[in-house]
């Protein structure tokens, strides 16, 4: 079937007519082109928001600083910790400012 046969919000089931009401007609025939009758998980806000929030942090760690980003971001040093891991390790086995590797 021909998805640009769709142009009123009348020809959908209920379910699908308050998801198109809230995207727009044009958004949800997008949707339907690229998605269609497949499962599509949508995150909350939060988790959006998250990953953000965590990139930032990282950016922003020095190595030291839990205290200071656990009172800025208003979470536990534990939570910092959890998420600055990968980045503690990188600075961890990073060469220091000066020294020779052995490629050099």
């Amino acid at each position: 079937m021909d998805i640009d046969k769709l142009v009123s919000l009348d020809q959908l089931r209920d379910d699908q007519r308050e998801l198109a009401e809230i995207i727009g007609l044009e958004a949800y025939k997008q949707l339907i082109k690229y998605y269609g009758g497949t499962p599509l998980y949508i995150q909350k806000a939060e988790s959006v928001l998250k990953d953000s929030r965590d990139k930032e942090l990282n950016e922003k760690f020095d190595g030291s600083n839990y205290k200071e980003l656990a009172r800025e971001y208003g979470i536990s040093e534990m939570t910092i910790r959890d998420i600055v891991a990968p980045k503690r390790r990188e600075l961890r086995v990073a060469p220091l400012e000066g020294q020779l590797s052995f490629e050099e």
